[in-house]
């Protein structure tokens, strides 16, 4: 018998190829995993997705082959470890990015975001919120077209985050209280043209801020792990709630659930940009610290840097502990409510109130407990966010999940 293979007839398939073929339904899963810091190894990717490990290695093969992760043949064994090293997976540091973009109060930023929520470039900060929301749409997706002509970089799609809830199904931002945009403005609609007009490839999504920063920091910082994630935070203006089941986000019929910043907490207190009065809005974020604690808000820098400055470096005067200890006990008190109703195993606090939680970590987590029944029979572990730009990493998280969804067939809509 001849040592050299037979010819393969037209259409038969090589065994990797069977594989691949096979295993093309658990491209997005893996990609997923990888994504999110589950899988970081060929051998934990096998044993999540429940296949072969020939399968395993086809997938893999694949994705690094699109350009979106790379695969370490050659691992370094950890001192003592038994047997072969499995392969490494990484996200691919040069692979394509998603174009970030975020309103709030004090102005905007556009970012490059790639895969596993790493941030690969950033553009200026601009500091001022035009009142027509088509020239600070247009503005800042300007900037990201800049970003993406500065590195060269593919882009998988846009996703932007903005300081209002967003109403499903048409993309129209409700209630923009600390812009002065109209009530109802289609954000989406104009953000997907802009994006279109900048030559930019991919779909375009937009979504409220702190719905975006839950799940970034689901996927990627805080949250990871947690089956029922609430997250309250605050931004530059406001005070905001998202709520993540079972890894996906929680918003309601109409994209209008966790609207937070307006339960009451304390009934005698500021009027409220809704209409009622005392809101954890107007009682527990930035300016109500600096207005609490007896400090004029200056012009230099946004309220928020102001507020957190403000704790950090002069919590020990009198009055700015005094201030400290009422916004504890009011986002306490909301927090509680929330737990009551929820459940949820984990909360995670960003903005202002990450810095509240730093600052007194004690107080809020007993306030917490004594106003909840869930709090009082064992607690709701209370940690402050880790990302850096969360809402920006969220924002990218928007135009990721096509490609999470379906690599192949996502990324030949980019080409």
């Amino acid at each position: 018998m001849s040592g050299k293979a037979e010819p393969r007839t037209a259409g038969e398939r090589t065994p990797s190829r069977a594989r691949l073929d096979r295993g093309r339904g658990a491209l997005g899963p893996a990609l997923e995993l990888v994504h999110t810091g589950r899988a970081p190894t060929r051998a934990v990717l096998t044993a999540e997705l429940g296949v072969t490990r020939a399968t395993a290695g086809a997938v893999a093969a694949e994705l690094e082959a699109l350009g979106l992760i790379r695969v370490d043949a050659r691992p370094g064994s950890a001192a003592g470890s038994q047997g072969r090293p499995s392969h490494r997976l990484e996200v691919a540091e040069d692979g394509p990015v998603a174009l970030a973009a975020q309103i709030h109060a004090d102005g905007f930023r556009a970012a490059l975001v790639g895969l596993g929520g790493r941030i690969v470039a950033t553009a200026p900060g601009c500091e001022t919120v035009d009142a027509d929301p088509a020239k600070v749409l247009g503005s800042v997706v300007e900037a990201g077209a800049e970003l993406l002509r500065g590195t060269g970089r593919r882009c998988v799609g846009a996703g932007l985050a903005v300081p209002s809830a967003v109403a499903e199904p048409d993309g129209l931002a409700l209630n923009p209280l600390h812009l002065a945009w109209p009530v109802g403005a289609p954000v989406r609609q104009i953000f997907a043209e802009c994006v279109r007009a900048a030559g930019i490839g991919g779909p375009a999504f937009t979504g409220n801020d702190v719905n975006l920063v839950a799940l970034a920091e689901h996927r990627h910082g805080a949250g990871r792990g947690a089956r029922d994630l609430l997250c309250v935070a605050t931004g530059h203006r406001g005070v905001g709630g998202a709520l993540v089941l079972d890894g996906r986000l929680h918003t309601g019929s109409s994209g209008l659930a966790l609207e937070v910043g307006h339960l009451t907490v304390n009934p005698e207190g500021r009027p409220c940009h809704c209409g009622s009065r005392g809101c954890l809005d107007v009682e527990a974020d930035p300016l109500a610290l600096l207005v609490e604690a007896g400090r004029d808000p200056g012009p230099e820098v946004s309220l928020l840097q102001q507020a957190d400055d403000l704790l950090r470096n002069q919590f020990d005067d009198p009055a700015v502990r005094t201030a400290a200890e009422a916004l504890i006990d009011r986002l306490g008190l909301g927090l509680a409510g929330l737990v009551n109703i929820l459940n949820p195993d984990r909360i995670i606090l960003g903005g202002l109130h990450r810095t509240l939680l730093d600052a007194d970590p004690g107080r809020l987590r007993a306030v917490v407990a004594d106003r909840s029944l869930w709090g009082q029979s064992g607690g709701v572990p209370i940690l402050p966010c880790t990302l850096n730009h969360s809402s920006l990493v969220g924002a990218a998280e928007l135009a990721w999940q096509p490609v999470l969804d379906d690599p192949l067939g996502a990324l030949a809509g980019t080409d």
